[in-house]
C-alpha cells in the first residue's frame, strides 16, 4: 500500500511540474512539425510536405530523390551521413 501511495505521489508531483512549465512559458509546446521552429531549422518536414515535393518532382520530370537505406548520391544534401 505504501508503494502505491508513493507512486501516486511521484506522478502527481511530476504532472504538477509539467503544468507549471507550461503556465510559466504561457503556451503549450508546439508539436506540429510544420509550425515547430526547431524542427524546421533541422530540416525536418511533415509527411504532407514531403509528398507534395515528390509529386511536384514527378510532374516536372525531375528524378525523385528517395532514400534507399544505403549511402548514395541522394544522401549528399540530407546531412544524415557525414562526409
Amino acid at each position: 500500500m505504501r508503494t502505491l501511495l508513493a507512486a501516486i505521489l511521484i506522478l502527481a508531483i511530476a504532472i504538477a511540474l509539467m503544468c507549471v512549465g507550461i503556465i510559466v512559458k504561457g503556451k503549450f509546446p508546439e508539436t506540429e512539425v510544420s509550425k515547430n521552429e526547431n524542427m524546421r531549422r533541422m530540416g525536418i518536414k511533415c509527411a504532407r510536405e514531403e509528398e507534395m515535393e515528390m509529386m511536384e518532382a514527378e510532374r516536372s520530370g525531375k528524378k525523385s530523390q528517395t532514400c534507399s537505406g544505403a549511402y548514395s548520391e541522394n544522401c549528399v544534401g540530407c546531412g544524415f551521413y557525414k562526409n
